[in-house]
């Protein structure tokens, strides 16, 4: 029997031994990481063991990209001990001020991700990376104290599920429809514990950032990690970033699958998840008139270059609507300098849009856009869970960014179509 992608990179790290899923194992990590949420506990969940050292701080990155520039007392302390304890152990790959940005898209972006790797981060969109052909899942902060210390981490092998996309896309539609789609198909609870091996014509078609984008929430269909096999678009990305060797994995054809679903993508229109739950996802033919208060461009889901120059080229000589917030967030500092040298922050602060630094803040109702009782938000980001941007009664609409360009300028859920 062969074995599939992700029990050949699994297998790797563990010394070539032959593993089956179901199977608990433990095996070396790549990379461990944590954010200004998540690595307060393990660092102090570090000093409790009595450990004096951390096993490589080269494998280590921390990002205070969630509440920075800090917000209250609260995160500003969070944040300090961070800084103390890098510069303590000589981790590197720290980022904050204006080196930080958001985490999942910058870890890519500065190559410290790879293919056929293995990472645990202490934030469930870890699995991200799986757009890369990368094995990466989210785990507990204690996890992550104890990574630090052995550069191990345990947990079982998942299943396979794996998922074909066939035909071409449709106008507007990329890597966050693909995802809201599939998600409402199978449900927020429809690959518990899986890997998602997320392939076909369309999926190869798409770019690093519409893959990284499907990866991102495979945790929203509670997966334990999604994944896209590497090819010539993965290495181009990633040849002049790696600073060490990568392998590639593919499947064997004869890898043994829990389940394969296929889907053709000439029925996929632009997706909108409503409230409250990732599975509610609807084509934008079957929105109706849902008027917003709202619109957050941005995350680790749709704030990269790509997705930015989606969204002006809809709001270009246009103006947000007067009732709307429309925010726009690039995701880190190079998105940012690249928005500025194409001319799309013009094209945003010229519609009447709000440019923040690059922040995970609004996502989940941390700071930079916080809902009001009963307001309504069109986001890019990757849950509407109640509550998730501010007030309980508020509403947060999923989508791409074409949608959410558009749907900032007529004040209500749009298809580009009705701007453009």
């Amino acid at each position: 029997m062969g074995m599939t992608i992700t029990e050949k990179i699994l297998s790797a790290h563990m010394d070539g031994k032959k593993i089956v899923p179901g199977e608990f194992i433990r095996l070396s990590v790549d990379v461990i990481l944590a954010n200004d949420i998540t690595a307060p506990i393990a660092i102090r969940e570090f000093y409790n063991s009595g450990v004096q050292n951390i096993h490589d701080p080269d494998r280590i990155v921390f990002v205070l990209d969630h509440f920075t520039p800090n917000k209250d007392i609260d995160s500003a302390n969070q944040c300090k001990l961070i800084r103390e304890f890098a510069g303590k152990h000589g981790i590197k790959n720290f980022f904050d001020g204006g080196n930080c940005g958001v985490e999942h898209a910058l870890l890519p972006e500065k190559g410290l991700v790879l293919p056929g790797d293995v990472v645990i981060g202490a934030d469930s969109h870890t699995c991200t990376y799986g757009g890369l052909g990368a094995f990466a899942t989210g785990v507990g902060s204690t996890d992550i104290a104890a990574a630090m210390i052995t550069g191990q981490v345990w947990f079982m092998v998942p299943e396979t599920m794996k998922f074909v996309f066939s035909g071409k896309l449709m106008p507007w539609v990329g890597g966050k429809d693909i995802i809201l789609y599939l998600i409402g198909k199978i449900g927020v609870d429809g690959a518990l514990y899986k890997t998602m091996e997320i392939s076909g014509e369309a999926i190869d078609a798409l770019d690093l950032s519409g893959r990284l984008t499907i990866a991102n929430m495979a945790i929203e269909a509670g997966a334990k990690s999604g994944i896209i096999k590497a090819d010539e678009k993965t290495v181009s990305y990633v040849e002049n970033r790696a600073t060490r060797p990568y392998t590639i994995y593919e499947s064997d054809e004869d890898a043994n699958y829990e389940s394969v679903y296929e889907y053709d993508c000439a029925n996929i229109e632009p997706q909108v998840s409503f409230p409250h739950l990732p599975e509610k996802a609807k084509g934008i033919s079957e929105v109706g008139v849902i008027r917003i208060d709202q619109v957050i461009i941005g995350s680790c889901t749709n704030g990269r270059i790509e997705d930015l120059r989606i969204a002006a080229d809809i709001m270009k000589n246009k103006r947000v609507d007067r009732n709307v917030r429309c925010i726009v967030l690039p995701a880190t500092p190079e998105v940012y300098l690249k928005a500025e040298e194409e001319g799309l922050l013009r094209i945003f602060l010229e519609a009447g849009a709000v440019l923040g630094p690059p922040t995970c803040g609004p996502c989940l109702g941390g700071h930079m856009g916080i809902l009001a009782e009963g307001e309504r938000a069109v986001s890019t980001t990757n849950r509407n869970f109640v509550g998730r941007m501010g007030h309980r009664t508020s509403e947060v609409y999923l989508a791409g960014p074409a949608i959410a360009a558009a749907s900032a300028i007529t004040g209500k859920i749009s298809s580009p179509g009705e701007v453009m």
